[in-house]
């Protein structure tokens, strides 16, 4: 009888413990991305002139990603994957969606964004700051997952008038124009510390996921102190003073990484701050004005500094603190790897993405994979360490191959060297863009 009342207790036990398992509050996600943030631009991958004291806390609170890659090397596309989790070609977002030339398109409602996974799955869900994936009010993000969106729709606007780069009024709340006052980065953080202090899970008894996409460090250069560069029903720009520009550079992500740290003490503040999983990452390499470290290249190219970038990822008790890691992870990533943690899969078809979840919890391996970029005439495939560039050409293409393990830099082009490693990467390459343009109506390229 002894032995067996033992068992009976130790059976209801195991079931408690596994019922209060169940019951753990799913996280909260908040997604954070910098607009052109280059992987030199702060102080956690080298920069010793910019300060982000935030982000540095992020990094040593989580992992700090060494070979970080954006599905883009310019806005739009990289914002396509990262909604839908699959390469962009496949929206038919492969170039950027232009204030001047598309603005009747968008990606097709009929995309399974992140937003939406996240609302079917029972998530507040809440965007505030660039979208860039339709200007239309039909291609809002209102209509594609989020329940509040307030930003602007367009590649960037005036900091301080919001107006988009042809002289349109680009502030919306919801999927209607409506301007205020204010420096766009920090209207971006306060309606981010709103949305968090208004959706407190120990409230509403819903875990919320948060979407900050800045426009920093995007040009055009303003501080909280500049005067509007913009006006409305005029494409032109007031010029900003060549020399000002570093400065200005430099201020932008510091008001970035200062409103970063505003969300964190909020998050602190509402109880959440433990129950968040909080990632940091940049749509795209720099631009000239800023620094890609020692990565050759910039945005809009196909070298490393066009699309390796600063990631940073924390979730308190869940990832190991401090630590780096060296494998190759993609914006597309983030989708299958977020649902990961809230237990679902994606429901899209031909998601592409993979999560790495268990990598981020245990250090374990990603599997290995090649992985693809292109854009307009260039394109590259990533096959371990070996990277096979190609430049489409009238009189023929061009192939560069670089060892990144032993030349990150891509000095080197060993296509004489490995005509081999070259050949099964050419055929490679070609198969992908023929599977991921099948069947797709292109939106821009």
């Amino acid at each position: 009888m002894d032995k067996t009342l033992t068992l009976v207790c130790l059976l209801a036990l195991m079931l408690s413990a596994c019922s209060k398992e169940n019951k753990l509050p799913s996280p909260n996600i908040i997604l954070i991305m910098a607009d052109d943030l280059g992987y030199g631009d702060i102080p956690s991958y080298g920069n010793k002139h910019i300060q982000t004291p935030n982000l540095d806390y992020l990094a040593s609170e989580g992992v700090r990603f060494t070979d970080f890659h954006s599905n883009g090397s310019v806005c739009s596309p990289t914002r396509a994957a990262l909604m839908t989790g699959k390469y962009q070609q496949r929206t038919g977002v492969e170039g950027v969606i232009t204030a001047k030339s598309h603005r009747e398109v968008g990606m097709s409602l009929d995309e399974i964004s992140m937003a939406d996974e996240f609302k079917k799955h029972g998530y507040q869900t809440g965007m505030f700051g660039k979208w860039h994936l339709g200007y239309a009010p039909e291609y809002n993000p209102v209509f594609q997952g989020f329940n509040e969106f307030v930003g602007f729709v367009s590649g960037n606007v005036d900091f301080q008038a919001h107006i988009d780069q042809e002289g349109y009024l680009d502030w919306w709340k919801g999927d209607r124009i409506a301007n205020e006052s204010g420096y766009t980065t920090d209207l971006i953080t306060d309606y981010g510390v709103d949305f968090i202090q208004n959706n407190n899970p120990q409230k509403t008894a819903k875990p919320f996921f948060l979407y900050l996409p800045h426009e920093a460090p995007h040009y055009p250069y303003q501080n909280r102190k500049s005067k509007a560069l913009r006006e409305v029903g005029t494409a032109a720009s007031l010029p900003v003073d060549k020399d000002s520009i570093p400065g200005l550079y430099k201020e932008m992500i510091e008001i970035m990484d200062e409103g970063i740290g505003r969300i964190i003490q909020s998050l602190k503040e509402t109880g959440q701050y433990e129950n968040t999983l909080i990632v940091f990452c940049s749509d795209n390499g720099a631009s000239r004005n800023g620094s890609n470290g020692v990565l050759r290249g910039f945005k809009a190219g196909v070298y490393e500094g066009g699309s390796r970038v600063p990631a940073i990822i924390s979730f308190p008790g869940k990832i190991p603190k401090g630590w780096l890691s060296e494998e190759v992870v993609l914006s597309m990533d983030y989708l299958p790897t977020f649902l990961d943690f809230i237990g679902k899969e994606a429901s899209g078809d031909k998601i592409d993405g993979i999560s790495i979840k268990d990598h981020l919890m245990h250090k374990s391996a990603l599997p290995e994979r090649d992985l693809f970029y292109a854009f307009k005439h260039q394109s590259f495939i990533r096959s371990g360490n070996y990277k096979l560039i190609r430049k489409k050409n009238e009189a023929g293409d061009i192939y560069e191959l670089y060892d990144l393990g032993k030349d990150l830099q891509e000095k080197n082009n060993l296509v004489a060297v490995h005509p081999d490693i070259v050949k099964v990467q050419e055929e490679k390459l070609k198969k992908w863009e023929e599977e991921v343009h099948h069947g797709v109506t292109r939106i821009s390229q």
